[in-house]
């Protein structure tokens, strides 16, 4: 990540120890994978992932593949991880080309804009699957993603593919616990999500608005922030909405001056600081059927 110890990094202080039924879990874990005998991970080098893959490669060794997808929505150094975690384990890795802005209406992000996404995301490694005689393609979706609006659940369910991490129960914080135990890289990586997901629902998504999002982050990545959301409200004059979390309100307010500056160079017109600090979903609280 940065240069931080994990003391000093919020989200590793987050993670708790790692207990017995943990470990059970990751057992199962590596128990049903090997019982599919082959499997396609969708492999986006984040947290969920990397715990997945890795447990996939325990299992099955060459009869795992990865592949990641590669689109505006994913951004550059997301994929540059994936690609680095695979040629370190060894893991047969397959980049495909998820072209989202070219789903129809999917510009407009709809409320089930991640539902259009994953449905063609999915077809998509689900052909690779086939081609390189993979039985089954596994996603990294975890008990957590439950409670919440996830309409990209409904395209797991109607493909048939696999969730391994929901089916042995496991939840976010074993992910990481799991992840640190495992020696993964990814156990204090901040939650990723497609940059598509900083848009309010029927505002346009494009590539030069997807490229903003993608830059404003990373600066602020760079700045040392551990978990970081730059949203997106209006088209005209668009406001950067920061989402840290609240124990590294004070690192962004020293910088505050400089990244309105950089942000607005973007072509932001505006920059603010969330005061709720940073949570998953959030663009999900304009919605009746966040909960439902």
């Amino acid at each position: 990540m940065d240069d931080k110890t994990a003391s000093e990094n919020p989200v590793a202080r987050r993670v708790p120890p790692v207990t017995q039924e943990m470990r059970e879990k990751y057992c199962q874990l590596v128990d049903y994978l090997r019982e599919q005998g082959s499997v396609a991970v969708a492999f986006s080098g984040g947290v969920d992932s990397t715990l997945l893959l890795h447990a996939a490669h325990e299992a099955l060794g060459e009869k795992c593949l990865a592949v990641t997808a590669r689109s505006e929505s994913f951004p550059q150094r997301e994929r540059q991880e994936a690609d680095a975690f695979c040629e370190r384990e060894g893991i047969a890795h397959v980049l495909v080309d998820s072209e989202e802005l070219g789903i129809p209406g999917f510009d407009h992000n709809p409320k089930d804009r991640c539902y259009l996404c994953k449905s063609e995301l999915f077809r998509r490694i689900g052909r690779v699957a086939r081609e390189r005689g993979m039985a089954h393609v596994a996603e990294g979706s975890n008990v957590d993603d439950e409670g919440d609006y996830r309409p990209g659940l409904r395209a797991v369910a109607e493909q048939r593919i696999l969730s391994p991490l929901r089916h042995v129960g496991l939840r976010k914080a074993e992910i990481r616990a799991l992840s640190r135990e495992l020696g993964l890289p990814t156990w204090d990586k901040q939650s990723f999500a497609c940059l598509s997901s900083r848009f309010v629902y029927g505002e346009l998504i494009s590539r030069e608005r997807l490229a903003m999002v993608d830059r404003a982050e990373q600066e602020l990545l760079d700045l040392g922030l551990t978990q970081v959301r730059v949203r997106v409200h209006g088209e005209k004059d668009p406001i950067a909405r920061i989402e840290v979390l609240p124990e590294e309100f004070g690192l962004l307010v020293a910088h505050a001056a400089q990244v309105a500056a950089d942000l607005r160079s973007l072509g932001f017109s505006y920059v603010t600081m969330y005061l709720a600090g940073y949570h998953t979903g959030s663009m999900n609280q304009s919605l009746g059927e966040a909960r439902a």
